[in-house]
């Protein structure tokens, strides 16, 4: 990617929000910061490695992932361009990353150390701004994510997460989140389970499952299902 196609890719960005190509290039050009590139499957943060870096997804996708001893697996969301990756981590007081970070596909990062970031948030404060509504943004989908895995019926975790997604985005056509492999992951349960739970909702009216969308089709009906 060129020169001219990070600032494009950055313009995004919801750290930027509000500026132009030109007032980012500004923002950035008097600050240290590196382009590194990472392949389908490699590592982009450790597990527990020093946090000490801040990085915005210029091209790709990445998910944060941990792995327990006893194999269970426990993903969360997908991060693409534009996305701010490790900040919670970097600015913590352990300032170790919790969970491993990897890359869906081939990946470009613009990474900051954390000395260079807070000199870019200084620098504007619409970068500010908008770097707290991301960090608020994470903190509530997290407290989202942690009561989805309260429900213990899948049609519970289906009901709650469609409705989540349609609150934040005021579609009702909800777009599965990266593949369904990934979505029975996050949700913890089986595919097959997932998609078996999926077909009898559809047959009581309360959706249309079109992969890759989901259409929402009684909204007031999943409210009930997740009050039984």
């Amino acid at each position: 990617m060129s020169a001219e196609g990070y600032y494009t890719a950055l313009e995004k960005s919801k750290l930027f929000q509000g500026l132009s190509a030109k007032e980012i290039k500004d923002g950035i050009d008097d600050i240290s910061y590196d382009i590194r590139r990472f392949e389908e499957g490699e590592i982009i943060y450790h597990l527990m490695a020093k946090a000490d870096r801040i990085g915005i997804i210029l091209k790709g996708r990445a998910q944060a992932q941990k792995i327990y001893s006893n194999g269970d697996q426990f993903y969360f969301s997908v991060r693409v361009t534009g996305d701010i990756i490790g900040p919670v981590a970097a600015f913590s007081r352990l300032q170790r990353y919790p969970f491993e970070v990897r890359a869906l596909e081939p990946t470009e990062i613009l990474v900051f150390e954390c000395t260079g970031f807070l000199r870019l948030l200084q620098s504007d404060v619409r970068v500010m701004k908008n770097f707290l509504i991301e960090l608020a943004s994470a903190n509530f989908l997290l407290q989202q994510r942690l009561e989805l895995l309260t429900y213990n019926a899948i049609q519970h975790k289906i009901a709650f997460y469609l409705l989540t997604a349609y609150t934040e985005s005021g579609r009702g056509k909800i777009l599965i989140p990266d593949s369904m492999t990934r979505w029975a992951l996050m949700m913890n349960v089986s595919r097959p389970s997932l998609h078996r739970e999926l077909k009898k909702m559809e047959a009581l009216g309360l959706l249309r499952y079109l992969p890759p969308m989901i259409e929402i089709a009684d909204s007031e009906g999943l409210k009930k299902l997740l009050e039984q």
